[in-house]
């Protein structure tokens, strides 16, 4: 077994192709940019549901949403599917020790059984949703009173963004990179290979990060949407009012977002995504110090994508390219996909069976997506047609599907 390839699986959360790497040239992303550097960027993957719950729960089991019944955040993977082989159980069933440091499924204590240590969740100064600044703390406080008062779920959870002078260890992110950090030391030791599960936080609201990395952009530098308009003809199903960011603390409860607010939101989601992306590069850094990048395989890829003023809208929450199309970069030791980018389309749904069989081992009869390893090899080929997504409405009343061909999107 000690030939068997690692396996580093590192998903960001909310992380649209906002990055260096996809022609956004005003982010700072080197370690992300790296990586595709040293690997294949796919500029064409598809999540199957833009929530963070259903997509991480359709990668991770290998089927789609509607075989597994998950569409909301409030059903872990067992709930629905007790019996099924997901992607970790099945490496950990094949002699890998398999670890989940973060977030990796939406809910930290699901698929127990896939794990060979009780999933690592860092704990730290902050509160609520990572708050560390005493002013975040009191109006979050302020609004925890409020709602329950009001017995309103979501009602101004605290402020939208923050920017505290602390280091990176001191927000959630930056404590589970030092967590991965550390794993990898343990993992070096064992004569078995390894399955690594890492989960971003960061760039999910609130847009919390250290003030150094707010200071790397200029507020007046930052770009606004350059469509903020509702697209001709859309149905009543299609729009989502972005209950999620009006949530918080300050965001208009109806109607469009203020500029001013607008520029400082779209400024502090891209503070969160170069301080993520240099929790990342600590994490590559120190697998290249233990040497174990010849033998590892590092699949780094954006739950869903996400909407920062586009469309009259702002997070996820529907069918639109903007949502469903995500980052996804692959490195393959020994492939000599380097510097690679494939038009290829494909969807999350396949990257189950495609670490199953770079790894050489059987992929599950269950498996809904196809592996898409040939394409790894050859970027430039032609491989799916389509790239399938959904989005419920209505209390799931209502399904909106979605397909995405070469030319057009079809909702």
């Amino acid at each position: 077994m000690a030939d068997k390839p690692n396996v580093l699986f590192v998903v960001v959360d909310d992380l649209r192709p906002q990055l260096g790497c996809y022609g956004q040239e005003w982010i700072i992303s080197p370690h992300t940019d790296r990586l595709a550097e040293e690997g294949i960027l796919f500029e064409r993957a598809y999540c199957q549901q833009a929530l963070c719950a259903p997509s991480r729960a359709s990668v991770l089991s290998g089927c789609r949403p509607d075989t597994i019944g998950i569409y909301d955040l409030f059903h872990p993977v067992r709930s629905t599917v007790p019996d099924i082989l997901t992607l970790p159980q099945h490496f950990k069933n094949n002699g890998y020790e398999t670890v989940s440091i973060g977030k990796v499924y939406h809910h930290a204590d699901d698929d127990l059984q896939g794990w060979s240590a009780p999933p690592f969740q860092s704990v730290g100064d902050w509160r609520g949703f990572g708050y560390l600044t005493d002013e975040a703390i009191e109006i979050m406080t302020a609004c925890d009173v409020e709602r329950r008062k009001k017995k309103a779920r979501w009602l101004g959870i605290g402020p939208a963004f923050e920017a505290a002078e602390v280091g990176d260890e001191a927000y959630q992110d930056g404590a589970d990179a030092a967590a991965a950090i550390k794993e990898l030391n343990r993992l070096a030791k064992l004569h078995k290979p390894f399955f690594c599960a890492l989960g971003f936080h960061k760039p999910h609201l609130p847009f919390n990060a250290p003030k150094r990395y707010w200071d790397i952009y200029k507020r007046g530098n930052v770009p606004l949407a350059l469509n903020p308009f509702a697209p001709e003809n859309v149905t009543e199903f299609s729009l989502e009012d972005f209950g999620e960011l009006r949530s918080y603390f300050g965001m208009p409860q109806e109607g469009p977002v203020p500029e001013s607010i607008a520029q400082t939101l779209v400024h502090g989601y891209a503070a969160c995504v170069t301080y993520m992306d240099t929790q990342f590069g600590k994490v590559l850094d120190e697998l290249d110090r233990l040497k174990l990048r010849d033998n590892t395989i590092i699949i780094y890829w954006g739950d869903h994508g996400w909407k920062l003023g586009e469309h009259a809208s702002w997070c996820k929450h529907s069918n639109f390219e903007i949502d469903a199309r995500a980052p996804m970069i692959v490195s393959v030791p020994g492939t000599g996909s380097k510097r690679a980018r494939t038009q290829g389309m494909v969807e999350f749904v396949d990257i189950y069976p495609t670490l199953v069989d770079l790894c050489d081992l059987e992929i599950p009869e269950h498996c809904e997506g196809l592996s898409f390893a040939p394409l790894i090899h050859i970027p430039g080929q032609k491989w799916k047609d389509a790239a399938f997504s959904q989005f419920p409405r209505r209390n799931d009343q209502v399904m909106g599907y979605t397909v995405r061909t070469e030319q057009y999107r079809y909702t």
